[in-house]
């Protein structure tokens, strides 16, 4: 599970650090992103959850609904993930390179 959760989040700071520092992204890309298998991805949703509250708790992305902030536990529902206060591109980007992605 360690492992999957790493690459969750590689793959989701990566994806955000290559977009505009205002845009968001869907969970459901993460997933895409990981797994293209249109059977599976879906899989993959609960774990990508779990590591998003983990990083929004710490302020690296910020989870919103219909344009608000929301704790993705409680939120029901389609999210959309972006840069929070903690976010570092650099950061992002050197867990990117050590994916190797």
């Amino acid at each position: 599970m360690m492992h999957l959760c790493e690459s969750i989040e590689h793959t989701l700071l990566r994806l955000l650090a290559a977009r505009a520092g205002d845009a968001s992204i869907c969970p459901s890309e993460v997933a895409r992103t990981l797994d293209g298998d249109s059977e599976t991805w879906r899989g993959l949703m609960p774990s990508i959850r779990i590591v998003a509250a983990r990083l929004a708790q710490s302020e690296v992305i910020e989870v919103t609904q219909r344009g608000h902030a929301v704790d993705i536990a409680q939120a029901h529902g389609p999210v959309r993930l972006k840069r929070g206060k903690g976010f570092d591109e650099a950061y992002a980007e050197g867990l990117a390179v050590i994916a190797g992605r």
